[in-house]
């Protein structure tokens, strides 16, 4: 026999040899097809590490980003740290932050897109002392105010507007001891943040008037996701994914609440970050009711037109826009197509 028809009847029992332990054992081949890869994406969160971005530390923790072809890196913001100037410098490329604030900066000529809103309601309010007489707006007039600076005080001076009330604005810090010393009438706070930083001081909740803005008609939607229009046009695909699997994260985070927690504990300790569990635990359900209102028929994460005309329409009266954009041309609703 030639060699090269021995060389041909060895290969061929090889192969049979190989099918054969292929249909007994179940010992696989390798094909040496590679899956494709993970896309590299940076997530811009406005704010220290805390149960405000639990949704987004999840979709990564239980693999959710990964399930959707995601590899996503985490920067924080903080004082005098924007996401959507991060988003706009190429450092990032998609950023959470308040619609006011993605609002002002495609006024100013940044090519912004709301992806989705996560936030659907607001958590921003005023608190005051019953003491203090304060038990309507109408009473706010010629009091003493903290405000915040920024996009913070919007909602407030909206409120003052609209009930001619005179006020005396005060400067707030992010702590709450003007109001806890008495030197301010009226203090700003989050829902979910500062509003229990005063429960836990002491207060009781019965002691206090709360001035929820989302309760006075006056609901400016927080927390979006948002890239550059150029982000979107490159990979749209990438963008839709990104939104899905954040939005499974968030879902997850309210049905596995006390995971939820022990990981945003486990991001606020790394980040040296001050706070603990009780508090952390309460944000993340003040976040539930924020971004899932009771009885509201919004679809999670999708940013309503009315919504963007109230608060467009806000802005341009305070004379902090010039121009109210157009839905398609700011917000393409990724969370609610199929």
């Amino acid at each position: 026999m030639a060699k090269s028809e021995q060389r041909s009847g060895g290969w061929r029992k090889t192969v049979l040899v190989a099918m054969l332990l292929v249909f007994v054992f179940g010992i696989a081949i390798p094909s040496y097809s590679q899956s494709p890869a993970k896309k590299q994406v940076v997530l811009a969160l406005q704010w220290i590490p805390q149960a405000q971005f639990a949704g987004y530390y999840m979709a990564y923790e239980k693999g959710i980003y990964d399930k959707y072809g995601i590899e996503i890196h985490f920067v924080h913001g903080g004082p005098g740290t924007s996401s959507l100037e991060l988003v706009k410098q190429g450092k990032a490329d998609f950023a959470t932050d308040w619609l006011t604030s993605a609002l002002q900066q495609w006024d100013n000529g940044a090519p912004l897109l709301n992806l989705a809103q996560i936030i659907q309601k607001s958590g921003l309010m005023l608190i005051a002392k019953k003491t203090s007489g304060i038990a309507k707006p109408e009473d706010l007039n010629g009091k003493k105010i903290g405000l915040w600076g920024g996009d913070f005080s919007i909602p407030a001076r909206a409120l003052f507007r609209r009930y001619q009330a005179q006020v005396v604005e005060i400067p707030q810090s992010a702590s709450m001891n003007l109001f806890l010393r008495g030197a301010i009438d009226v203090a700003s706070a989050m829902l979910y943040n500062e509003y229990h930083l005063l429960l836990n001081s002491g207060l009781d909740s019965t002691e206090l008037n709360t001035f929820l803005f989302a309760d006075y008609q006056l609901n400016f939607p927080e927390d979006g996701i948002y890239c550059l229009q150029n982000t979107y046009d490159r990979d749209p695909a990438l963008c839709r994914a990104m939104v899905k699997a954040s939005l499974e994260g968030w879902q997850y985070a309210f049905d596995h609440p006390e995971e939820a927690t022990d990981i945003v504990i486990r991001y606020a300790a790394a980040a040296h970050t001050g706070t603990n569990r009780v508090h952390q635990k309460w944000m993340l359900a003040k976040m539930a009711e924020l971004i899932l209102p009771a009885g509201d028929p919004r679809e999670m994460g999708v940013l309503q037109p009315e919504d963007l005309g109230f608060v467009s329409l806000e802005l341009l009266r305070a004379g902090l826009i010039q121009k109210q954009p157009n839905y398609q041309d700011f917000c393409i609703p990724l969370a609610g197509n199929p």
